[in-house]
């Protein structure tokens, strides 16, 4: 199982990123797939989650109604589509599963993290 997470980059306030994952070892539709971020000086926290082949999402509030978690289901690559970006929301995001049905804070499987800094 590999996880290889990309598309971090310095991006001013308000403005968009896509993030992804490319999954390799699994097939990614069938277990939940998170977003995971750490920013400096701070715990690792949630950001969204894709569940199961029925493909339920979830959200930490603070990125409700700017992020988007999704899949492609062929070529076996989570996205996040994360808009109107904030100074808060800087940090190393991962993606991460646990091949289980929900998103752990201690998955056992993570990708290497990729550095969002949102600045002007």
């Amino acid at each position: 199982v590999q996880l290889q997470a990309s598309g971090g980059g310095l991006v001013q306030p308000g403005g968009s990123l896509r993030l992804s994952c490319v999954a390799s070892g699994f097939t990614l539709r069938y277990y939940a797939v998170g977003w995971f971020r750490q920013a400096p000086g701070k715990e690792r926290e949630g950001v969204s989650c894709v569940r199961g082949s029925a493909g339920n999402t979830d959200y930490a509030d603070a990125v409700k109604g700017r992020f988007t978690i999704y899949r492609d289901n062929v070529k076996d690559i989570l996205y996040l589509q994360m808009n109107n970006l904030k100074p808060e929301d800087t940090g190393i995001y991962y993606c991460a599963t646990d091949l289980g049905s929900r998103c752990k804070d201690d998955s056992e499987y993570w990708g290497q993290g990729t550095q969002v800094t949102v600045s002007s």
